[in-house]
This record gives C-alpha cells, sequence and structure tokens, in this order.
C-alpha cells in the first residue's frame, strides 16, 4: 500500500469511529428518553385507572340518590 492509499484509510478510519461515537450518544439518548416516556405513560395509566374509579363511585352514588328519591315519592 502506497501512503496515500493508508493516509485515506486512516482517514476513513477516523471518520467511522467518530460515526460510531455519536450515534452511540444519540443511542444513549434515545434509551434514556424512551425510559422517560415508559414511566410516564405508566404515570398517566395510574392516573387515568384513578379518575375511572373516581367517576364509577360518583355514579353509583348519584343512582343511590336517584333510588331514594323514587322510594320517597
Amino acid at each position: 500500500m502506497s501512503s496515500p492509499d493508508i493516509k485515506t484509510l486512516s482517514t476513513r478510519i477516523d471518520s467511522l469511529v467518530e460515526l460510531a461515537d455519536r450515534l452511540a450518544a444519540n443511542n444513549r439518548k434515545l434509551l434514556a428518553r424512551e425510559q422517560a416516556l415508559l414511566a410516564e405513560r405508566d404515570d398517566l395509566q395510574k392516573k387515568n385507572e384513578l379518575a375511572k374509579a373516581r367517576v364509577e363511585a360518583i355514579i353509583l352514588r348519584l343512582k343511590a340518590l336517584e333510588a331514594q328519591d323514587q322510594e320517597q315519592d
């Protein structure tokens, strides 16, 4: 191999190493973002279940009040 070929190959290797480093850093950021989104989703699901339970409880109380009113009539 001639000196220019070695220099070109060395430059390409350096570029590939730099690209691999950038991709690894980007991958770490994406994994962290994914974890944050999964945690947020879990939190929202819990809040949704709590709201659903509250609404169901309100509906049951309203039905009980309605039944009481009908009994009093």
